[in-house]
């Protein structure tokens, strides 16, 4: 079925209906005082743009990465937009201090305001961040919880003060503008951005979405004042659809499709929402950035939408027939802006050549100018002094104000589900709890990804968050404060027996298509373990589950007394505390409120499990959530699940995705021998003869690149010993790889063969033969190491000189026949 067949009703011009719409947002009285307020914006945009040349418009385009560029290329070529990726921070830094953040920002304001030689005019330079959950980039920003327990709270009025504070705290280090919210209807939990939904029901989604997007901009005579910023409404549309493959397809009618995934997005446009992210994601086979149907016809025309359209991460390039650094059909389907973190000067280039050629026609370059310059009008882009002197900017006593994180503790408060109780919570304050698990005192862990790092976790410690409460030493304040005490033991090790155990466990961190997963199992046997050895001993334990979904956890449910879904707090860890313990005269504090916006999971298979389905036998249905006043009876689950039980032929990952896989870690070491684990699977070695950059081959940050300025070694250490099977006759390591620069000395790869004991092949000759001629798979049958079995580092390369190689996986798989034993 055709697009144009299924719309429901005529296309409609700006006047018709978007006008109405954002009158609404700005508060005005009647819609005569909207047109007339447009009428001078696009008055104003008309005699901007007729004074501007090819190139200055298509610099409007162009977005890249504060990474790979300076104030000086500001000035230079005039971007419209930059942004900071999640692993970017001022100078290099993702740690830097608010003020570095704020004092960036006036370098590329100021960088933007240089007037131009010939006297055309000058348009200001809007910054972009992913404040997902508060300011989330910055060092001690008030964290609030993901998106997926916000959905549990069932609470627009909460999520939109949410995005107030967000919006503030972003105004104090001279941000403009936020991708954010994610209005992903959420279909298939394996999905690694599930925790980024509101839930699985598209109505919810839309109401919270609206919610956020009001937050951030502000509504009525508040509409984009200098106290709020510019929302983004994403990723447009069908993410959430993929089957749980982040970057995947949507398959369906297409009709359905738009129903359920485009349906958050009238809310949000409504709300006001001036920016609308493109996604990774296709449909039908139909990448979104190169889709003009959707891009234009449905979002654009039928919708309304006379805002910007900003692509994602290099979606452009993801095109049939582009690149990241040439991609006029991305222009012509509706892309407004490219983000492009590090190919913009070629870009810009070939771009304005695209224009010239005819590729790109005036109209679709001015109607994208146009929409950037309105949302810069609308924002008073113009008209605002440099960052530091507007009048947020530089109030850093805002960033984690106590009035904000006491928002934020609310937040996490009526978050939580609570799935089983058998009358062990509240638990008495005054009593001796044992607080175990590793997430007890983990501010990362407990607030996810997109924290600090794109990723979240790595080597982010609780220095890492000033003024921020895990969830244990928020349980020990109360605790001693009714004259109880609370212990914290991560092992669950005691010398006195405690009163009542709480377990805090669940997954690591993770952000985009790496926290994609294969199955809904919890694999971690440790918490499982804890929750045990508390039941043998006859402790009451209670397990507090750190999670970005839903996920089969029916043993470690058997195993606790109460089970409470935590979701990803964030910085208030305290909020937890408010609802478990009770008040130091036996009163109930905080009542369970949250509610599942995910169906959870029953089997361990059940991926695709929403409301509404045929065939709907969930665990714990949409909805759901006890409290203390209910009453339910517990039956033991079944525990038997096959995708559960180890499978000695499965290939067994030691780097994929830009991470290290567990029991596997990262080590660089310098020519003397001085080791260095890399947390983040980036960084240098010691002396920094040896470093370790991110690389996007197939999606991003998915790979690594390791350059060798002299003598030194890059590998991977297991943790814990290997599967016999794993390193069995007939195995071999596989690995994904390009050679950028030859290496002007040998090379050696090596694995471990016991205490004191390398077994080296010298791969010289292949790397030399590899230089600049794209990635290229390896296959080293573990046969060809003689001296002994492999054991400790599986991989390790040595260079004597200095060279370049990039990888983006090492696997041990099964060898297929191989027997060369060469690289």
């Amino acid at each position: 079925m055709m697009l144009a067949q299924m719309k429901p009703f005529v296309q409609k011009s700006f006047r018709a209906y978007a006008a109405p719409i954002l009158a609404l947002a700005l508060g005005l009285s009647g819609c005569a005082s909207g047109f007339q307020q447009e009428d001078k914006v696009e008055t104003r945009i008309t005699e901007i743009m007729s004074n501007m040349s090819v190139e200055q418009k298509v610099a409007q385009l162009i977005m890249p990465d504060i990474s790979t560029i300076t104030p000086e290329d500001v000035a230079r070529y005039r971007f419209g937009t930059i942004l900071n990726g999640g692993n970017s921070g001022p100078y290099g830094n993702e740690r830097s201090k608010p003020e570095e953040w704020l004092k960036l920002a006036d370098a590329f304001w100021e960088a933007s305001r240089t007037p131009h030689a010939d006297g055309s005019p000058v348009i200001p330079v809007l910054w972009a961040t992913d404040a997902v959950h508060g300011h989330n980039n910055v060092v001690g920003a008030t964290i609030f919880p993901h998106n997926i327990g916000l959905g549990a709270t069932r609470d627009p009025a909460l999520i939109r003060e949410i995005g107030r504070i967000t919006a503030a705290e972003i105004k104090v280090t001279g941000i403009d503008w936020t991708f954010a919210p994610t209005l992903a209807v959420v279909r298939d939990d394996r999905w690694g951005r599930t925790y980024e939904g509101y839930g699985e029901d598209k109505g919810l989604v839309s109401e919270l979405g609206a919610a956020m997007v009001e937050g951030l901009q502000g509504m009525g005579p508040d509409f984009l004042s200098q106290e709020h910023v510019i929302a983004t409404a994403k990723h447009f549309f069908g993410d959430g659809g993929t089957a749980g493959i982040d970057t995947g397809d949507t398959v369906g009618n297409e009709a359905e499709l738009v129903e359920l995934h485009a349906y958050p997005y009238r809310a949000a446009l409504k709300s006001g929402a001036q920016t609308v992210m493109a996604s990774f994601s296709s449909i039908n086979g139909q990448k979104m950035h190169g889709s003009k149907s959707y891009l234009t016809e449905l979002l654009k025309v039928e919708m309304g939408f006379d805002g910007l359209v900003v692509g994602d991460w290099n979606g452009h390039g993801r095109i049939p027939g582009c690149t990241n650094k040439d991609c006029p059909d991305s222009i012509n389907a509706g892309l407004d802006i490219f983000m492009v973190p590090e190919d913009w000067k070629a870009l810009l280039t070939n771009t304005k050549a695209a224009v010239e050629s005819g590729k790109i026609s005036q109209t679709r370059l001015d109607d994208a100018v146009r929409r950037i310059l309105r949302v810069k009008m609308r924002y008073g882009l113009f008209d605002l002094p440099a960052p530091s002197a507007r009048k947020l900017g530089g109030k850093f006593e805002l960033l984690g104000a106590p009035e904000h994180r006491a928002v934020a503790r609310k937040a996490v408060q009526e978050s939580l589900v609570l799935l089983k109780n058998d009358g062990v919570l509240p638990i008495n304050p005054g009593k001796t709890i044992l607080v175990a698990g590793e997430g007890a005192d983990n501010i990362a862990k407990q607030s996810g990804g997109w924290t600090i790092s794109w990723q979240g976790g790595g080597d982010l410690t609780n220095a890492d968050f000033p003024g921020a409460e895990s969830i244990f030493a928020g349980i020990a304040k109360q605790a001693e404060a009714a004259g109880g005490k609370a212990i914290l033991s991560v092992d669950g090790s005691y010398r006195q027996k405690p009163d009542v155990a709480i377990v805090v466990f669940g997954e690591k961190p993770y952000a985009e298509f790496m926290g994609d997963i294969k199955n809904l199992t919890y694999g971690d046997a440790k918490p499982l373990a804890l929750l045990k050895k508390f039941q043998a001993e006859q402790i009451p334990v209670v397990a507090v589950f750190l999670t970005g979904r839903p996920l089969w956890v029916n043993k470690e449910l058997n195993a606790a007394n109460a089970f409470v879904a935590a979701w990803l707090p964030g910085s208030e860890g305290g909020g937890v505390a408010d609802v478990l313990l009770k008040t130091k005269d036996g009163k109930v504090q905080n009542d369970f409120k949250g509610k599942l916006s995910f169906s959870w999971p029953k089997a361990c298979d059940s991926y695709a499990l929403n409301l509404g389905d045929t065939h709907y036998e969930p665990l714990f249905s949409y909805g759901f959530g006890l409290t203390y006043g209910a009453t339910a009876t517990w039956s033991q689950l079944d525990q038997g699940c096959a995708l559960s039980q180890p499978n000695a032929e499965n290939d067994v990952a030691i780097f994929a995705r830009g991470q290290s896989i567990a029991p596997f870690t990262l080590v660089a070491a310098d020519g003397k021998g001085q080791r260095l684990t890399l947390a983040g699977a980036k960084g240098k070695s010691a002396d920094g003869s040896v470093e370790v950059v991110a690389l996007d081959r197939n999606a991003q940050e998915d790979a690594r690149t390791i350059r060798w300025k002299a003598g030194g070694s890059f590998g991977f250490e297991a943790s814990a010993a290997l599967n016999p099977a794993a390193l069995a006759a007939g195995r071999a390591i596989r690995i994904d790889y390009q050679v950028g620069t030859r290496p002007n000395g040998p090379v050696t790869l090596s694995i471990g063969c016991g205490p004191n004991c390398r077994d080296e092949i010298d791969i010289t000759t292949s790397l030399a033969h590899a230089e600049q001629k794209g990635w290229m798979r390896a296959i080293l049958p573990l046969s060809c190491f003689k001296k002994g079995s492999p054991v400790g580092m599986p991989v390790s390369i040595q260079s004597s000189g200095s060279f370049e190689m990039s990888i983006s996986a090492v696997t041990l798989v099964d060898d297929g026949g191989e027997t060369a034993c060469r690289f």
